[in-house]
């Protein structure tokens, strides 16, 4: 028994409260709620629709490659934050010093993917829950996407203000009473410590970052972590188990790579394997600005 690997693209449409309104030029005009902020985008490298572009704030990069840089506002915008909807998902955007604005938009049809599939199966008895694992989970938009579709979530972040930020977000779509456990903790080391303790999942989720730190100063560099974090999630999983979605965002890496490392580590447990380009669809002309490589697992 072996999964099948195969190669798609996962477009984000705009909704209510997100749109990318139109980008080029190494830069992408978007709307977050009531505001509209121009950020850098190495990727769009064609000219815009537009050639004036009318934004309440603009975000400059630093000169260092490590990132870095400043917003500057045209407009007034709350430092605190406002809040946004995804569905039945309420939570504060932000402008952070990391140039994104507390969410990642194009996440949208993963969090819609994963919903699906943790829904009650035939045979299941009434009141029986999946349970999914978010490791790097930030500020918990993907794990209240799924806890709103009535499965227990473990939340995994090693920033405590993440976590707290996770914690507001859950106030704000009034889902405090929903069965989420909430961990300021290494990723990996949590992960490694489910497996003694002989757990599983049905779902897991993780967006690690290129290169992070844990709360008690772990050092992560993702070329050299990815593969034994794999491993340990597939200890993690049995035949029963319904997903495993990998995010991998700013690295020299090909989706086919991250795909292949998923087929070897959970390809015994059948099922189907994609991988591929994250993308949101520009409203202007309908063009697809490519965000970040992901590649996932599931067996129905």
């Amino acid at each position: 028994m072996s999964a099948d690997l195969s190669l798609s693209s996962l477009i984000a449409e705009p909704w209510s409260d997100y749109a990318l309104l139109d980008s080029g030029h190494g830069r992408k005009l978007e709307r977050y709620g009531r505001f509209r902020f121009i950020r850098p985008e190495a990727q769009a490298l064609w000219a815009p629709a537009q050639a004036q572009w009318d934004a309440d704030g603009e975000f400059i990069p630093g000169s260092d490659e490590e990132g870095g840089g400043r917003w500057e506002y045209a407009r007034p915008v709350p430092r605190e934050g406002w809040e946004m909807k995804w569905e039945e998902v309420r939570f504060q955007a932000q402008c952070t010093p990391f140039r994104h604005l507390a969410f990642f938009p194009d996440m949208a049809p993963q969090w819609a993917w994963m919903r699906a599939r943790l829904g009650a199966r035939p045979g299941e008895q009434p009141g029986e829950q999946a349970e999914a694992l978010n490791l790097f989970g930030y500020t918990g938009v993907g794990t209240l996407a799924m806890a709103a579709a009535g499965a227990r979530l473990v939340h995994v972040d090693a920033s405590k203000k993440s976590v707290e930020a996770a914690k507001q977000n859950t106030l704000l779509s009034g889902m405090a009473d929903r069965p989420i456990r909430w961990m300021v903790d290494d990723a990996a080391k949590f992960v490694a410590r489910e497996v003694r303790r002989g757990r599983r999942y049905d779902g897991i989720i993780l967006d690690p970052p290129k290169y992070g730190r844990g709360p008690a100063g772990e050092i992560w560099k993702l070329e050299e972590g990815l593969p034994e974090l794999i491993a340990d999630c597939r200890r993690l999983l049995d035949a029963n188990s319904r997903f495993l979605v990998l995010t991998v965002y700013a690295v020299r890496m090909s989706a086919l790579a991250i795909g292949e490392l998923l087929r070897q580590t959970l390809g015994d447990l059948g099922g189907t394997i994609e991988c591929g380009d994250m993308a949101v669809r520009e409203e202007a002309r309908g063009l697809l600005l490519p965000t970040a490589i992901f590649a996932r697992w599931s067996k129905d």
